[in-house]
């Protein structure tokens, strides 16, 4: 006679979904240990060269501390004379290149945050900005942003992120003069203005000479603010 099937005991197989593991020796385990530590020392060799900017940055600015801005990121003699109380930023509004924008985008964001007096200069609406630029730093090859603190050039968007994130940029630029509440009431805060020679069309026309091309304004037509002009001397 066949026994009871609920007496009949079978066997329980258990199915591993884990990858097998094979070691044939001692060394394959240091091997695994030396790839893991390779891989976090090439993370703290990352965090390592942001401490060293930084704290290159902080030696160059160290007499600073004692009430005013001296030295520069780069080099002490860049300067713009006339910009002791403001804040200078170049800067571009287009979004041809992705990165640039950003960067301009991020360190306005972080400037307008202090509340201090800020001079926007878009080159994309002047050109004349871009000659001015290259005349400051001697440079024809130019990346944006580049910004001044109290007269002095403090570098791009890598430099004043990494000086926001550790706090030294507000130390710096609380040295600086509130900014008056309000926008301009003659621009309304835009900085240009249409040009009242040729309303903006950049021709201008004479009985004697025909139509020529208004010298008053810059390539878009319009013309820098007086109000802010004024108000940035």
């Amino acid at each position: 006679m066949w026994r009871p099937w609920g007496n009949k005991k079978m066997p329980l197989r258990i199915h591993d979904t884990s990858p097998p593991f094979s070691c044939s020796s001692f060394k394959d385990i240091q091997h695994l240990f030396t790839q893991d530590s390779s891989a976090s020392s090439k993370r703290n060799a990352n965090v390592f060269h942001r401490v060293r900017i930084v704290n290159s940055l902080l030696r160059s600015w160290g007499p600073a501390r004692t009430g005013k801005i001296t030295d520069s990121v780069s080099d002490p003699s860049i300067s713009i004379p006339g910009a002791e109380k403001r804040v200078v930023v170049y800067f571009t509004s287009l979004q041809v290149v992705r990165s640039t924008f950003e960067d301009c985008k991020t360190v306005r964001s972080i400037l307008h945050g202090f509340r201090v007096s800020i001079d926007e200069r878009d080159l994309s609406m002047d050109s004349r900005f871009l000659n001015e630029l290259r005349g400051i730093l001697g440079q024809s090859n130019l990346t944006l942003p580049r910004v001044f603190i109290g007269g002095r050039y403090m570098g791009g968007a890598e430099e004043i992120k990494q000086l926001h994130e550790i706090g030294e940029l507000k130390k710096i630029v609380e040295r600086l003069p509130a900014a008056e509440p309000g926008t301009c009431v003659v621009c309304g805060g835009y900085r240009f203005l249409l040009c009242s020679e040729c309303n903006g069309s950049r021709k201008l026309y004479t009985q004697k000479s025909g139509f020529k091309t208004c010298t008053a304004c810059n390539e878009n037509g319009l013309i820098r603010c007086p109000s802010c002009s004024c108000a940035h001397l």
